[in-house]
């Protein structure tokens, strides 16, 4: 089963990158956008694990220290891996030292069940689109900058999730399998 964990975003602001979407798809590229309900922010990709062992990374997840909800904003945007010769349009992801902190608990402690750490450093993000071919790429470029200072908005994120990945015509399709509260914690009094 494939599968990752995962923050998702609000409403609103998939609503906005619909739009945004929607006008990045008038410039004839080659580029395949995501779909604006799969949108997420990944913390940890998981890959191919068996399903017996998926019991096994929902009861480690459970035993993540409690984390406090986090404010989120979606603002600016790049290419992975660089505007020279880019693979992938992003939407930039600003957060305190939580979502961090969050990610590194998630690669912490799945690694003790054997699952590998990432090589790069954890690069929070949106993908909007992957770059099949460089048609179109000025026009693209110059949409972007037109939108500038592109900001999708803020949320608080209350909650992150183990999703399961199922490839499907026109981008994988994604079902949670379960959901992890983000919890204030308590005030420690002296």
């Amino acid at each position: 089963m494939r599968t990752f964990v995962a923050v998702d975003i609000s409403g609103d602001i998939r609503n906005r990158i619909q739009g945004l979407i929607d006008a990045l798809r008038r410039v004839p590229s080659d580029v395949r956008w995501s779909r604006p309900e799969g949108l997420h922010i990944t913390l940890k990709f998981l890959g191919e694990i068996p399903i017996e062992k998926v019991e096994q990374v929902k009861a480690r997840l459970q035993s993540l220290p409690s984390a406090a909800p986090m404010a989120i904003q979606i603002a600016g945007s790049g290419f992975f891996p660089n505007e020279g010769a880019p693979r992938v349009l992003w939407l930039g992801i600003r957060s305190g030292p939580e979502l961090r902190e969050l990610a590194a608990g998630v690669e912490k402690t799945l690694a003790a069940l054997g699952i590998p750490k990432e090589d790069r450093a954890f690069s929070p993000h949106l993908t909007l689109g992957r770059i099949r071919g460089h048609g179109g790429l000025p026009q693209l470029r110059e949409l972007l900058k037109q939108q500038e200072p592109l900001d999708m908005g803020s949320f608080t994120a209350t909650e992150f999730f183990l999703y399961e990945s199922q490839p499907a015509p026109g981008g994988s399709l994604y079902q949670k399998l379960a959901r992890y509260p983000l919890d204030t914690p308590s005030a420690v009094t002296g």
